[in-house]
């Protein structure tokens, strides 16, 4: 008898079990998986993240994310097989890749305006200008710290040497190879030139200057824009919304890069907590 009473409550509690179980999987069916990409790059890692972390907590929709240079992430959106990518500035860093996919993209709007790409030194080097790096090259030892090789700021940063005759040797790397020679630097009081951009959390770490560009190569300041494959709006109207609603100013992106750095662990945990720490923004973006 107690054997046959102790199958019986096995038997409900597997019941139990796959019922959660299905009901768990109608609703992923039901709201579907949004793929987005993201360059590594700081505000790129950060808004990505966290529009993960709010489509995954507060929208109830799974999110796979990839990281890659900026080519095949625009070649992924534009050919439909990636839902969306979220650090497209404009009008001149991604000027290339809009000629080139715009056409097969769907524009978003602006995530945040006034960023700006240059240059960039500690402040306790005494220069102020692109134009005095040849007569202090000795100072850098001739090298310019740049990021990744596929990146509209090296492109800028190419043509700043050709432009300003610049002879310093251009070295590719990453953000994160970037801002690490620069803390290094630092911590030695020596001087170093590093392709850079704000919004970034080492203007928040470090008191840094963006050399002057009086042949403006590196453009005015620019807006950062989401594009989405075409047909996302059709597939997923609330995501779309969600992603039109986007928008963080320099203070909130600023805390949350600087969350993120600081962060001993994934960035999307770091996103989650940042997120529920400003429920008052995230509702904004998602009430619609």
């Amino acid at each position: 008898m107690l054997k046959k009473i102790t199958l019986m409550l096995i038997s409900v509690l597997l019941i139990a079990v796959a019922a959660t179980g299905c009901g768990r999987t109608e609703d992923k069916d039901t709201k579907g998986t949004v793929k987005l990409a993201y360059v590594n790059w700081a505000e790129g890692i950060a808004m990505t993240n966290l529009a993960a972390a709010v489509l995954e907590e507060k929208m109830g929709y799974e999110v796979e994310l990839t990281m890659a240079d900026a080519a095949p992430v625009f070649t992924s959106v534009s050919s439909g097989n990636t839902d969306a990518f979220l650090d497209v500035w404009l009008p001149v860093t991604h000027e290339s890749y809009i000629e080139k996919y715009g056409d097969d993209m769907v524009d978003l709007g602006i995530s945040y305006e006034n960023a700006l790409l240059g240059l960039i030194v500690p402040s306790y080097v005494e220069i102020d200008s692109i134009e005095e790096l040849n007569e202090n090259k000795g100072m850098f030892g001739g090298e310019i710290i740049g990021i990744d090789a596929g990146a509209g700021l090296m492109a800028a940063a190419e043509k700043a040497v050709e432009e300003y005759a610049l002879d310093y040797k251009l070295l590719t790397g990453s953000g994160p190879t970037m801002t690490a020679a620069l803390g290094k630097a630092i911590d030695a009081n020596s001087s170093i030139v590093v392709t850079g951009w704000a919004p970034h959390w080492m203007f928040a770490k470090w008191d840094l200057k963006v050399l002057e560009d009086p042949k403006g190569v590196f453009g005015e300041v620019e807006n950062i824009h989401k594009y989405s494959r075409k047909g996302l709006e059709e597939d997923m109207p609330e995501v779309t919304a969600f992603l039109k609603n986007f928008k963080m100013t320099e203070a909130e992106l600023g805390d949350l890069m600087g969350v993120i750095e600081e962060y001993d662990g994934e960035p999307l945990d770091a996103a989650h907590s940042w997120m529920n720490d400003h429920e008052g923004l995230i509702n904004e973006w998602i009430n619609f």
